[in-house]
């Protein structure tokens, strides 16, 4: 609305009464609740977007955000994909191919098998020339899903059947290759921006150690251990990772971080959940950037400018139940109590009477604030969990609670 540009929603039935169908112009249905009958029927969606009347298409976080096929289809339809190229996309959608280009680029990766493991042997073989403990990983995969950590020898070719086995379960593809394991690193990752020109930017870093199941829970811009040197050094790498595959839009090169030592691990061709704290420690709308981008007009920035002010933490508010090992909650949402004051964000998609059920993704909203220093940012999380109140179903608030008390934190 702020940049004028007319909105097409489309929903499934599950999403029916939610609440951004509202602020949309144009709001189209595409089909039942279920992600594999709806928003993941590509034709489904390309029809909403002609009978809209589309220019572009915003692919957001989940679902076709990251799937080639459909970019391209996209481009054959005279839509744009709001993001890089479908070629982009499909080179670094596979982790195999991304670690290839990093090396290429000159930036660090995790020891490990130069392709793909062809049997078990040759797993067993990499695993004892760079020392266990080793993980085993899916080339196409995410979120945890066929990855097996391989402590011992003997467990390896077991642990190498489940990983692929899981993987094809889940992506259609049982590759897998295998990497070092780094014991407890942090996860750090930089944000990156690139135009139609060949200039590629980075909006520093941001901070995801906090995880369950390699499921990102708390993330805060800048990391508190990032110097300023290390953060223009990975930023440059993730600059010339980006340049590597000649990258257009928002991504985001994904770090291990380890003793002052930092490795690829894979890069994100799409916007990513936890954007608005980079967004509040540079004043940026990283979506704007991106229709801007999209529209063919260039970066008009200096990567000296870009400089960090103050600190943010985003806590992911999902639909479950942490005193119960998290376990999904599902209802009918009663009452929502958004909090407030100043350097206080609500990005929430729920209000009173919507549904929860268990068809997608647990997320209900995030919370994010912006302070002058961490400590103070960490106050004002605390401040504004306790304001906030959702009644309806069980959330993740009292683990957050917890967490800002936490000394180690």
């Amino acid at each position: 609305r702020e940049l004028g540009i007319e909105t097409v929603a489309i929903f499934s039935d599950a999403d029916r009464d939610s609440a951004y169908l509202e602020l949309a112009d144009e709001a189209y249905c595409v089909g039942p609740s279920r992600s594999a009958f709806s928003y993941l029927k590509i034709d489904r969606v390309i029809s909403a977007a002609e009978v809209g009347n589309v220019e572009a298409i915003h692919p957001g976080y989940g679902f076709l955000a990251e799937n080639a096929h459909f970019n391209e289809i996209c481009r054959s339809c005279n839509i744009d994909f709001i993001g890089p190229s479908p070629e982009a996309m499909q080179m670094l959608g596979d982790k195999n191919h991304a670690r290839a280009m990093a090396r290429e680029a000159e930036v660090p990766v995790v020891p490990g098998s130069d392709g793909l493991l062809e049997n078990e042997s040759e797993a067993l073989r990499i695993a004892h020339e760079i020392g266990f403990p080793v993980l085993i990983k899916a080339a196409a995969g995410g979120g945890g899903k066929g990855m097996r950590v391989v402590r011992d020898p003997g467990d390896l070719v077991r642990s190498f059947e489940a990983a692929s086995r899981e993987a094809l379960a889940a992506f259609g593809d049982g590759s897998v290759y295998l990497e070092r394991f780094l014991d407890s690193p942090r996860h750090i990752e930089i944000q990156v921006m690139g135009d139609s020109s060949g200039d590629v930017f980075h909006f520093g870093e941001r901070e995801c150690s906090i995880q369950r199941r390699h499921q990102k829970l708390i993330e805060e811009a800048p990391s508190p251990v990032l110097t300023p040197e290390l953060r223009a050094e990975m930023g440059s790498a993730a600059v010339r990772a980006a340049q590597a595959v000649d990258y257009v839009g928002a991504g985001t090169v994904e770090f291990l971080f380890k003793d002052g030592e930092f490795y690829f691990l894979e890069m994100n061709t799409r916007l990513q959940v936890e954007h608005p704290v980079t967004e509040m420690v540079f004043g940026v709308d990283l979506v704007e950037i991106q229709l801007q981008v999209a529209s063919g007009e260039p970066l008009t920035l200096s990567q000296d400018d870009l400089q960090p002010t103050g600190h943010a933490i985003e806590c992911r508010i999902t639909s479950e139940n942490p005193l119960q090992g998290f376990l999904p909650s599902t209802g009918r949402i009663d009452y929502v109590r958004q909090p407030g004051g100043p350097g206080v964000r609500w990005d929430g998609g729920i209000i009173p009477g919507f549904e929860v059920g268990l068809h997608y993704d647990p997320l209900l909203g995030k919370l994010i604030v912006h302070a002058p220093s961490r400590d103070s940012a960490v106050r004002r999380m605390a401040r504004a969990l306790d304001e906030l109140v959702i009644r309806g179903v069980e959330t993740c608030v009292p683990f957050h609670r917890r967490v800002m008390d936490e000394p180690d934190f």
